[in-house]
């Protein structure tokens, strides 16, 4: 095992970790966040903004991380994997084709979990739709992120 590769990727993947989550959730404008999914290009030009800013937030923390543990990386590496990262963010960002691939997993059910379309939506005693924390939707867009920042820190630790 290559132990030095083994601690790049443990720190990088910690960081785009860390970076996704801050970009996705702090950075992210509401403007954005609303109109990413919007069909045209509207739509086109707000899920781009939101990935120039996402990606842009991962590569401050990660340099961050880089320079202080003096992190062998390449520039190779940091292209491929923050540009793997961004190409498949914007693509999920879309919403209708992580709606799409949910649908084509057999995840539809799961998708619309929190939702009015889900078919056990929850009720409110006033019938109106009850609160909640998170959607299937929302569950199944971290998760497809949360595995390409995988495929992300391996390129940067091991390009």
């Amino acid at each position: 095992m290559n132990e030095t590769a083994a601690a790049v990727f443990a720190a990088v993947f910690a960081a785009l970790y860390v970076a996704h989550s801050v970009g996705d959730h702090w950075v992210q404008s509401s403007c954005q966040a609303a109109d990413k999914g919007l069909p045209g290009w509207k739509g086109r030009l707000a899920c781009t903004r939101h990935v120039v800013g996402l990606t842009l937030t991962k590569g401050i923390l990660l340099a961050l991380v880089v320079v202080a543990l003096q992190l062998p990386v390449t520039a190779l590496g940091l292209v491929l994997g923050l540009g793997i990262d961004a190409g498949t963010h914007w693509w999920a960002d879309r919403r209708t084709t992580l709606r799409r691939l949910a649908h084509k997993c057999n995840k539809t059910e799961f998708y619309t979990l929190g939702t009015g379309d889900h078919p056990a939506a929850p009720v409110a005693h006033s019938g109106k739709p009850a609160a909640h924390l998170g959607t299937g939707a929302y569950a199944l867009d971290q998760a497809f992120h949360h595995f390409w920042l995988l495929i992300g820190a391996l390129l940067i630790a091991t390009v």
